[in-house]
């Protein structure tokens, strides 16, 4: 009997494979890390090939180690970092450059350039998205412009483009398939959110051929399966989300105005925002949220550069921990912050600051400041870039939201969680299931194969792990006054509540 849902997660880091059952447990997981190519300043690289070798080891270690074959797997869902740009010989199959990884900045002049030209407004208009050498686009130009041959072949439709997801898709079906889904195609900078398709004149502006671009899909529905030979059975592959997108399904964020915030490195917010996409006056990104049975729904993000990033500096650079959740139990020897608050522009200010030359700060320290004071103010930091980024968000789409659901790393923190939710006013909800990202590709996957009946039923799977609900004190109030006051300090953008 087809018992089990695959999801594959191919990460920044790592590739990963986690089965789930109709109970949406997690049943099974393996990862294998592959290499990160740093081969000059500001260029981050990876080895496409082996993106899909570890991949493929990932999915077949999963089934081997829980004695499962690929005839019980029902659909196959993906989920990918979004941005990772891929080109490759649609006859070889042998890609033509590295992947050029969403973290690279090669083509920032790129992008000044094209902003000089006055072409911000064309681009935001039509994607959602500032023009910003984080999206695909800009990589796909840079890397035609290096080789006129290859320009050439692409104008002859002998090469592909690909996000992550459709690379592995390509591989996965031996060539059949070149297809994307509508959130990752949404972060190319190439893809108008609107209409539904490729834009000819974003096209023409970053000067890439249309004959390189995958078909895109719905979240959920069958596009392939994978070839035969692969597995002992071919497996259909049904499900396609971008990560946080992926996330934010998972935590069965269906609702407009429903939020969910991944607490990682930095934090990813992403809030839906209903049928009917929102332009942000606050410099969020306007984005798919996901598609369903016909039905777009759109989404705000916003991320925060320095979350848990900044929990590493107190333990690498300062010595404060010795490991990351040592700080809970440190913050926890101070009943407040003792007056401090620490800015973590570490990288600059992200979203709704904008401000790349912002530097980090430790201000209100005095001779009785202690390891807990700063512990507790870190937390209360990265509570606070969030708190900023939902405000902007509730701002951009006049709606009040009820609650905030959580995942990643620094969810499991529960002082951070009960801060989170001291100072946004709402209740703050963590799931039992932290896999929200890989559990949201398998909702999407089993949904198109008939596996769960409908989006109801997912929302029975999806269960609280528990629930923090907003406590009312003065020091509260110190902290966002202390942090409105002290973040000018830092940063010359402003931010009104």
């Amino acid at each position: 009997m087809n018992d089990f849902i695959l999801a594959i997660d191919a990460g920044t880091t790592s590739s990963r494979a986690i089965l789930f059952d109709r109970g949406g447990n997690t049943i099974g997981v393996s990862q294998y890390e592959f290499t990160q190519h740093f081969p000059k300043e500001s260029w981050v690289e990876h080895d496409a090939t082996e993106i899909w070798e570890t991949q493929l080891l990932a999915i077949r270690e999963v089934l081997q180690n829980h004695s499962i074959t690929a005839s019980q797997i029902h659909a196959m869902g993906i989920t990918n970092q979004r941005e990772t740009t891929i080109l490759w010989d649609r006859k070889t199959g042998i890609p033509v450059h590295n992947a050029i990884v969403w973290q690279d900045r090669r083509t920032a002049s790129l992008c000044e350039t094209l902003e000089k030209a006055g072409k911000a407004p064309l681009f935001y208009e039509k994607t959602g998205l500032l023009l910003d050498a984080y999206f695909s686009g800009t990589k796909i130009k840079w890397i035609l412009d290096q080789d006129p041959e290859l320009r050439a072949q692409a104008e002859k439709g002998e090469l592909a483009f690909g996000t992550v997801d459709s690379w592995l898709i390509w591989n996965l079906t031996q060539g059949a398939v070149h297809a994307t889904d509508v959130t990752n195609a949404s972060r190319t900078l190439l893809f108008n959110i609107h209409s539904l398709d490729w834009d000819q004149e974003l096209l023409d502006a970053l000067d890439i051929p249309k004959a390189l671009l995958p078909k895109v899909v719905s979240c959920s529905e069958k596009v392939g399966s994978t070839a035969e030979g692969l597995f002992d059975s071919s497996v259909p592959i049904s499900g396609i989300a971008g990560d946080q997108q992926a996330a934010l399904f998972g935590q069965m964020c269906i609702d407009s105005g429903d939020v969910k915030n991944t607490y990682g490195t930095g934090c990813f917010c992403i809030m839906n925002t209903g049928t009917t996409p929102v332009q942000s006056k606050n410099k969020m990104l306007t984005t798919i949220g996901y598609q369903l049975n016909g039905e777009v729904h759109y989404a705000l993000e916003g991320s925060v550069f320095v979350a848990g990033a900044a929990v590493q500096w107190l333990r690498d650079q300062l010595g404060i921990i010795s490991s990351a959740p040592e700080i809970e139990a440190l913050a926890e020897t101070v009943e407040n912050n003792g007056g401090v608050t620490f800015i973590p522009a570490l990288a600059g200010l992200g979203a709704p600051y904008w401000d790349p030359h912002a530097t980090g700060s430790i201000i209100g320290i005095t001779r009785g400041t202690q390891k807990g004071h700063i512990a507790r103010a870190t937390l209360e930091a990265i509570a606070m870039r969030t708190k900023e980024i939902i405000t902007a968000m509730q701002k951009d789409a006049d709606i009040t939201f009820k609650s905030l659901k959580v995942d990643g790393g620094g969810s499991t923190n529960n002082l951070l969680m009960q801060i989170q939710s001291n100072l946004l006013g709402v209740e703050v909800i963590r799931p039992e299931t932290t896999e929200t990202t890989a559990l949201g590709a398998a909702f999407f996957a089993g949904l198109a194969s008939g596996y769960w009946p409908s989006v109801e039923s997912l929302s029975d799977i999806w269960k609280i792990d528990k629930q923090f609900s907003p406590l009312e004190n003065q020091e509260t109030q110190k902290i966002v006054s202390h942090w409105n006051e002290r973040i000018s300090k830092v940063s010359n953008s402003k931010v009104h509540e």
